[in-house]
């Protein structure tokens, strides 16, 4: 787009006032073209025009649904699923185990933290369908009915949470290294929980919680 010419000064041409009514009424152009729908472009001569974008989380028909059996915390499942559907999604949003949290939805905080054979594993990014049978434990499963498990008590004594949200990935975590190493060290805590984020530092008190657990547990509570 031509730009306005701006006489000397002392010589006939553009006023500032209209200098500036014209750079705005420029940059209102510019936007419009901008700003056209995709809708409304032309495909070029000879090229066929693109595929409207499909948003990302369509549901899915009937026909996309495969059934699957999963067992949780002792109990058999049996559910339709969409192929792409994760196992923590699966496990919040369709069996009611809201222990399982979303984090960061990308296998980075471990705030989805679940055991898969007794094995800590981020169900985020698991997908429902690989965990189909194995042995799913989510943090609801460490209850003894109405009782708190061994670490679950730990972690109230030890005060080893302030917001809570990352609390059963770390919880489990720390179940799934006492199941291996009944008595660690604090390096060996150090790395069981590596994989856990607690965004608000309460690090110190998750550490003394493993311990702590460690002994509850070995006296049989």
């Amino acid at each position: 787009m031509k730009r306005p010419k701006i006489a000397p000064p002392g010589q006939p041409g553009l006023s500032r006032r209209n200098f500036f009514g014209s750079v705005v009424a420029t940059g209102a152009a510019e936007a419009a073209i901008l700003t056209v729908p995709v809708e409304a472009a032309q495909p070029a001569a000879g090229k066929a025009a693109a595929p409207a974008a499909q948003p990302a989380a369509a549901p899915a028909a009937g026909g996309d649904l495969v059934a699957a059996v999963l067992k949780v915390n002792g109990q058999t499942h049996s559910l339709r699923v969409e192929p792409r559907w994760s196992l923590q999604h699966v496990l919040h949003d369709h069996l009611g185990l809201i222990g399982t949290k979303a984090g960061c939805e990308r296998g980075e905080c471990g705030a989805c933290t679940v055991l898969i054979d007794g094995i800590a594993r981020y169900s985020c990014v698991t997908l429902a369908l690989e965990a189909v049978g194995t042995e799913i434990v989510t943090i609801e499963g460490l209850m003894n009915g109405e009782k708190l498990g061994p670490v679950q008590q730990a972690f109230v004594e030890e005060d080893a949470l302030q917001c809570g949200y990352c609390t059963p990935g770390q919880v489990v975590s720390v179940e799934a290294l006492l199941r291996k190493t009944p008595q660690p060290t604090i390096e060996q805590i150090h790395e069981g929980v590596s994989g856990n984020l607690c965004r608000c530092g309460a690090y110190q008190n998750i550490f003394r919680a493993a311990q702590r657990a460690a002994e509850l547990r070995k006296a049989g509570r």
